[in-house]
């Protein structure tokens, strides 16, 4: 019971942070209705940043406050995503209003590649550290009820509670303010949205500041557990099956999408790896996302769409 009860408990929280980085993907799609492959170069580009500014600000500044430093660093970055966000609306996306879809998308996959390059030209291609305070050491849970108790790792916990929060936050941002309406107004229809007054442009820089700060919050979580290193950016690509699963439109959809492929991973190659060789963490959620789009390409939550001719 204790072993299954560590893999759900792993598998809930590995999920928590796919679900934070499928956020991206979910916010870009709510307000422009289109994929954003760059999702990934702005998680590793946001992380970079944090993990640089962390080491300059000190260096030039001359203190050694690590909380001080963490706080202008994480201030820094998050006014380097604003300003990210306010370059592609300017120079890229305000060009292609009202285009076809498939504009949009390969729109995201150059930015992805600028971000790419641009964020190594800035703050360089090693492997960086990112060293926030969050503490790495194991604990033991449910001691009195389990024998031995139940095997958690801190760093874990504690990046599955931001997330959440975080989760939380966009969640009713999305459902209870006039921003949040105005942002699925627009995904719904840029012609009509832009015919009742809403700023199409301002909208945008909104939706993207807001994906550049989860994606932020994203990069310090992974490039704490993992280093600030190229790969960073294939991270995002887990999450490509956490939007597929939970529903492109969908926030909650998301989270449950993340949960149910974090918890399916874990006990998939705990369960089933013995059998079929092991490796079932790294094709397990492409399988499911291929089985949901078989049975139900909409997700768990997506919006069906039906065209009428």
């Amino acid at each position: 019971m204790n072993f299954l009860l560590e893999a759900l408990f792993g598998g809930l929280m590995a999920g928590m942070l796919y679900s934070l980085i499928a956020l991206g993907f979910v916010l870009i799609y709510k307000a422009s209705g289109v994929f954003n492959f760059a999702q990934g170069a702005m998680v590793l580009f946001a992380a970079l940043a944090m993990a640089r500014f962390s080491e300059w600000i000190p260096a030039t500044l001359g203190f050694d406050n690590k909380l001080l430093a963490n706080t202008l660093a994480f201030a820094a970055a998050t006014i380097v995503m604003v300003g990210v966000a306010w370059v592609i609306e300017r120079f890229a996306l305000r060009h292609l209003v009202n285009q076809e879809g498939i504009t949009l998308l390969m729109a995201t996959l150059g930015i992805a590649y600028m971000l790419d390059g641009v964020g190594q030209m800035l703050f360089g291609s090693d492997i960086y550290r990112i060293d926030v305070g969050i503490p790495k050491d194991p604990m033991f849970l449910f001691q009195d009820t389990f024998q031995g108790g139940v095997l958690i790792n801190k760093e874990d916990l504690v990046a599955s509670l931001i997330a959440a929060c975080l989760v939380i936050a966009l969640s009713l941002f999305f459902q209870k303010t006039s921003t949040g309406r105005a942002l699925r107004a627009v995904a719904d229809d840029h012609q009509a949205a832009q015919s009742i007054g809403i700023p199409l442009g301002r909208i945008w820089v909104i939706v993207w500041s807001v994906a550049g700060f989860a994606a932020l919050v994203a990069g310090i979580i992974w490039g704490s557990k993992l280093g600030v290193q190229f790969s960073l950016s294939l991270v995002a690509l887990k999450a490509l099956p956490v939007v597929i699963l939970g529903g492109l439109t969908s926030v909650p959809g998301a989270i449950i999408g993340g949960l149910l492929i974090g918890v399916g991973e874990k006990l998939s190659e705990i369960y089933l790896g013995p059998f079929l060789g092991g490796g079932i963490e790294i094709w397990f959620a492409y399988v499911m996302a291929l089985m949901f789009l078989l049975v139900r390409p909409q997700g768990l939550f997506g919006e069906r769409i039906i065209d009428r001719v």
